[in-house]
């Protein structure tokens, strides 16, 4: 962002207009507006950006297809007891335990340092947050391939976490590449959100080499993925910005500033010079037209959220110490936990539930082909719902999804059951992900956006720990059955949905007619809003 300063020449006593650099973040690094960086350049940034996310950004939530690798290359079969090998299990008590506490850890880790990312990110830029990524996740690699040779430490869940938190900062450095074509830019981050959840086939892809092929064993395979960090980590050196693309809102400021310097500016060469910015930002931006567009869009997506703004201005610690936040932060502790208990469990739960091993592998293949299908099909319907119905109606349908989904959880021998729970499932979690982040943007504001976001998808990283204590309720006070661990789950997600829901139909509407007189009485006093174009011209109008 840029401002403008007066100061008074010692020769003269005139006046003249600076522009100065507002909005850095606490590292100095300032962001870029997309038109100084070619077109050309640009697409090539989006279309890299989207392959490294497919191969690198969310590939550990492709457990499931990978957990059946693990036990067939005997990691952790020591941890199992001689009457357990005496008996033959396929997957003896320790050995799972371990196997699902190296997963829960990674998607902690996961949640958890979002925090940490954007820090990082708004210190030193996407590059150094891109490199970073790149490097941990190559550790990650090196460690899972050298696992049979290390003995001091228990390799597996060390290197599996190093390639967890690669993938965030791998991931979200990449947002701002959405700003490249302000136009495009929901399509942009369609792309990239998408790349994030098919990356999840990357173990599928091992795992059907390894069944159909041939035996390829861990260190095969992760000392020859090593090439995709090595690919990213060239592509941040060579490739990918240094500084963020500006929002279109930071444009449109940025556009007021020269246009008022092109105005109060009387050398030829310097207004030329400004010129040619507005007429990039013009280009970018489709003019006045475009931003008025944008501010109609405002009011309408005001109208339909029906809880816009309610947070909005108030201070983070009101806003956290708000039901408002403690709402949504139970909500999705629950689900998060729910999600990722499933993902790590699904072959054995549906082996319980359907009596048979060979139906279970059936299973967890259908699943591993359709999580990341599942997550790409589901992206432009999420946006159309998103639009279309208010924030009431969209946490009503996304309580109810959820009550579905577990009580399909506790159906024993259906395997209709079965494909319609993993059907909804892999719809359901991306729409609950961006349902999260929505609801934390109108409802609290941008301003103060990734404080909430980031508290908390990060409460409920932590809580993911209580996956141990799901484990033990199933194998050891249960005998592996997994119902009555699913209907904790189920009934605390319905007590607390529904208090969401409830919370949110109640003081939604007294929220919004308070702020409503509000801004008709600050309207009254204060006049009509100042518009931000000068009047009579485009920001690129001379």
């Amino acid at each position: 962002m840029h401002k403008i300063t007066t100061e008074t020449t010692a020769e003269t006593g005139e006046w003249r207009l600076l522009d100065e650099v507002i909005g850095e973040g606490p590292g100095k690094v300032e962001p870029q507006g997309a038109f100084e960086v070619p077109a050309p350049k640009r697409i090539l940034q989006i279309g890299f950006a989207v392959i490294y996310c497919l191969l690198a950004a969310g590939v550990v939530f492709g457990y499931a297809a990978l957990k059946p690798i693990l036990v067939q290359e005997g990691v952790y079969r020591d941890r199992c007891t001689p009457e357990e090998e005496a008996e033959g299990v396929r997957v003896c008590y320790q050995q799972e335990l371990r196997l699902n506490f190296m997963f829960t850890i990674a998607a902690v880790a996961t949640n958890v340092c979002a925090l940490l990312v954007g820090t990082i990110l708004d210190q030193y830029g996407p590059r150094v947050a891109g490199v970073i990524g790149s490097v941990l996740f190559g550790l990650g690699c090196l460690g899972m391939g050298f696992s049979k040779s290390i003995h001091f430490i228990d390799p597996y869940p060390i290197s599996y976490l190093l390639m967890a938190v690669g993938g965030p900062f791998i991931f979200i450095p990449s947002f701002h590449l959405a700003n490249a074509f302000p136009r495009r830019s929901g399509l942009i981050l369609s792309m990239l959100t998408g790349a994030f959840d098919s990356s999840s086939a990357v173990f599928l892809l091992y795992r059907m080499l390894y069944e159909k092929i041939g035996r390829i064993t861990l260190e095969e395979w992760f000392l020859g993925y090593l090439i995709v960090p090595v690919f990213i980590l060239v592509l941040q050196l060579f490739v990918m910005p240094n500084k963020s693309y500006k929002t279109a809102s930071e444009l449109v400021q940025q556009a007021s500033v020269e246009y008022d310097i092109y105005e109060q500016e009387s050398n030829p060469a310097i207004r030329d010079h400004h010129e040619d910015i507005l007429t990039e930002i013009d280009s970018l931006l489709s003019g006045p037209e475009e931003d008025w567009k944008r501010k109609q869009g405002v009011e309408q997506k005001r109208q339909t959220a029906g809880v816009w703004g309610v947070m909005h201005g108030k201070s983070v610690s009101s806003q956290l110490s708000s039901f408002w936040f403690w709402g949504i932060a139970g909500f999705t502790i629950i689900q998060m936990t729910r999600i990722n208990y499933f993902v790590a469990t699904i072959r054995p739960q549906y082996e319980f539930l359907l009596h048979s091993y060979p139906d279970s592998v059936r299973i967890n293949t259908f699943f591993d082909i359709a999580l990341p299908l599942g997550g790409l099909a589901a992206i432009p319907f999420i946006g159309i719902v998103l639009d279309s119905l208010s924030t009431l109606t969209v946490l009503t349908v996304l309580v109810s999804i959820a009550t579905t989904i577990g009580i399909l959880g506790l159906i024993e021998n259906s395997y209709l059951a079965a494909y319609i729970n993993i059907l909804l499932f892999v719809a359901y979690r991306p729409f609950y992900y961006t349902v999260v982040s929505d609801y934390c943007a109108k409802v609290f504001g941008v301003e103060t956006f990734g404080k909430v976001y980031g508290a908390v998808i990060c409460l409920a990283g932590l809580f993911n720990f209580s996956q141990a204590a799901l484990d033990t309720i199933t194998y050891r006070l249960c005998g592996g059955d997994p119902r009555p661990a699913n209907a904790v789950l189920l009934g605390t997600a319905v007590v607390v949905g529904v208090a969401l829901v409830a919370f949110v139909r109640s003081r939604g509407r007294e929220e919004r007619r308070e702020m409503l007189k509000k801004e008709a009485r600050a309207a009254r006093e204060g006049g009509a809003e100042e518009c931000l174009w000068p009047e009579g011209a485009g920001y690129g109008s001379v």
